[in-house]
């Protein structure tokens, strides 16, 4: 399914790595943060970057979402960054993702169903979420982002069909490239508007041994709404016992660059046997490369011999 047009040229297959999420301001400024990305570039043999401007909301249960304000990144460096990966000739993606400040995992952001006096709503949380989208929307055609993903593992607010749906029609009057939306892990099957999206996406943090699985199951959903689809999140902890959950970041364990390598083979060779899987974004690439990562238990690749297993299938 072709989504390339003159003005947005769409890189396929997707090799992309999430760069920098949720950098606070100034970071993305830095040359550091320059040099960085053209290591990206050339050791991942990468093709996309993801970029993450962060919103944030108090809690699971605040109405309001904070952005391109105070501490968080500001639009000059996000479209300096932007205009920065362009002239490297990588293509970017835009994908606006709230947290709570309280730690609480987006995924958990809800309210009641119907409306109840005195209590936080649904109707007020969508304005503030549109708003904040909308605004990337807004950044993302102008500077010419090749693609715009509405948000990110919003579980339990998925349900809410009708505000999604006018969610991405609000996207769309301000950006006109191909707009997908980034789902957890095991929820593909529970969105039931993909139909209003160009692109399904999910966050594969999937077990090591049940790759097969779980994509069999996507290929239904991918074959129900006929479109394209990608992991535009992707990865595991080089932590002992990792490879079995690589979605819990808290996982505790010596480190394990090995574990982390045979994860990254496997999830490679099967969704490359897949010729329905666009592609894949690792999760994630530091703005900077300053200390050993190779000694660290975190999900970076940078220097561990997983950054050579995605560079042979970047590259490939």
């Amino acid at each position: 399914m072709n989504l390339t047009t003159e003005r947005f040229p769409f890189p396929y297959p997707i090799h992309a790595v999430t760069f920098a999420p949720f950098v606070r301001k100034g970071v993305i400024f830095s040359e550091e943060a320059k040099e960085s990305l053209l290591a990206l570039r050339e050791r991942t043999g990468a093709n996309s970057v993801i970029i993450v401007p962060a919103g944030l909301q108090d809690t699971a249960q605040s109405e309001t979402i904070q952005f391109a304000e105070g501490e968080l990144m500001g639009d000059e460096e996000l479209i300096s960054m932007i205009d920065f990966a362009h002239e490297k000739g990588l293509a970017v993606f835009l994908k606006p993702t709230v947290n709570c400040k309280n730690g609480t995992w987006r995924a958990h952001i809800n309210f009641f169903d119907e409306d109840v006096p005195c209590e936080p709503k649904w109707g007020n949380w969508f304005k503030s979420y549109s708003a904040f989208q909308c605004h990337y929307a807004r950044i993302a055609e102008k500077n010419g982002c090749e693609m715009f993903i509405a948000g990110c593992e919003m579980v339990m607010s998925e349900r809410r069909e009708k505000e999604w749906r006018a969610t991405i029609s609000d996207i769309r009057e301000h950006y006109t490239g191909p707009v997908s939306y980034n789902t957890d892990k095991y929820q593909e099957h529970n969105v039931k508007w993909w139909d209003a999206v160009d692109i399904i996406s999910s966050s594969g943090y999937y077990p090591r041994g049940d790759w097969e699985n779980q994509l069999d199951r996507i290929e239904k959903v991918v074959k129900k709404f006929n479109k394209p689809f990608f992991f535009a999140e992707t990865g595991c902890m080089s932590t002992h016992g990792s490879s079995a959950v690589p979605n819990d970041w808290s996982v505790k364990g010596d480190i394990d660059n090995e574990e982390q390598a045979a994860w990254y083979e496997e999830m490679l060779s099967a969704v490359s046997g897949r010729s329905w899987v666009g592609g894949t974004a690792i999760w994630s690439w530091a703005p900077s490369l300053s200390r050993d990562f190779t000694g660290g238990k975190g999900y970076e690749i940078y220097g561990k011999p997983s950054e050579a297993i995605v560079k042979q299938y970047y590259s490939g």
